[in-house]
């Protein structure tokens, strides 16, 4: 499986929006916790990044910050405690003028409904890359592209925001393993679990127990239930309505396909049943889901937080 194709496929099921931030006001910038995921991109000047309990990590032009579930954090051109950061306003706004400390490019997805991919959620909150953009001239050039629509007054911003979204986010993810030599899931040194995660991914379909999971990959019942609960940060069944509820979103969002027929392709043997379920994840009905648009957050709106 594919697993940045299937991260960018989850999170595009939220609203995506990107805005360019010029900081003039040497207090800094700090952004509340969100549902979903952002970035953010440095285009001009330096700063540090602030979070709530790590040490502050300086940023450079070229520098990116993700944001991998949406967790508080500031940027501040000199050192400070999260707290004595001004929230940033969200808005319609756009860039300040006059001279800026620092200039930065916000991207995120906010989902409405759900959570963030759980892949995303099993990464650090806060990831800061330096991009080798000689290695990488794709993301550089996505960079500029971004950085030109969400300022500019182009039509057409609807479609290119969210796919130029998409595409930073893929690189950076590609970044993030490169330099790391990360796994292809991050629970991939644990053997056992991750061949658990891949017959649910493989077959969500399928009616699976803690039994037969834990016997698919010779572990006792008890041991197992400890260990995947440890390493994936829910419990197996849990982690198995998750999944099958993230890829019914994915197809309410991608097709058309009849509510009883979306329902057995991710388990359930009945609409109701499935409807219930969703509800209980999404705060939706799956009809509700479908019906609502993804929005663009605009150009100029609060995008990145």
């Amino acid at each position: 499986m594919d697993l940045i194709s299937e991260v960018i496929r989850t999170v595009r099921v939220g609203s995506a929006g990107a805005r360019l931030i010029r900081q003039t006001d040497r207090r800094g910038i700090r952004f509340s916790a969100f549902t979903g995921s952002g970035f953010h991109i440095v285009r001009r000047g330096t700063c540090w990044l602030i979070t709530e309990h790590d040490e502050p990590v300086r940023l450079g032009p070229g520098d990116v910050v993700l944001s991998s579930s949406g967790a508080a954090h500031g940027l501040v051109v000199t050192p400070r405690a999260l707290a004595d950061l001004p929230e940033m306003e969200l808005g319609p706004f756009p860039p300040e003028q006059g001279p800026a400390d620092f200039e930065f490019l916000c991207g995120a997805y906010r989902l409405e409904h759900g959570m963030a991919p759980q892949y995303l959620r099993a990464l650090p909150d806060l990831i800061a890359v330096s991009p080798d953009y000689e290695r990488s001239p794709r993301l550089r050039a996505l960079v500029d592209l971004l950085a030109a629509d969400v300022t500019g007054r182009e039509p057409g911003t609807g479609a290119t925001v969210p796919a130029l979204l998409d595409l930073v986010l893929v690189e950076v993810l590609r970044q993030w393993h490169d330099e790391h030599d990360g796994p292809d899931w991050p629970w991939d040194d644990d053997p056992e679990i991750a061949a658990a995660l891949g017959a649910i991914h493989e077959d969500p379909r399928r009616p699976w127990t803690v039994d037969q999971l834990s016997m698919s990959v010779g572990l006792p019942r008890t041991a197992f239930s400890r260990r995947f609960a440890t390493v994936v940060g829910v419990p197996p069944m849990k982690y198995l309505t998750m999944w099958r509820l993230g890829r019914a979103a994915i197809l309410l969002r991608e097709s058309d396909a009849p509510l009883a027929s979306i329902a057995r392709q991710v388990g359930y043997s009945t609409e109701f049943a499935f409807s219930a379920a969703f509800r209980r994840e999404y705060g939706t009905s799956p009809g509700g889901f479908r019906r609502t648009p993804v929005m663009l957050a605009g150009r100029a709106s609060s995008g990145g937080h």
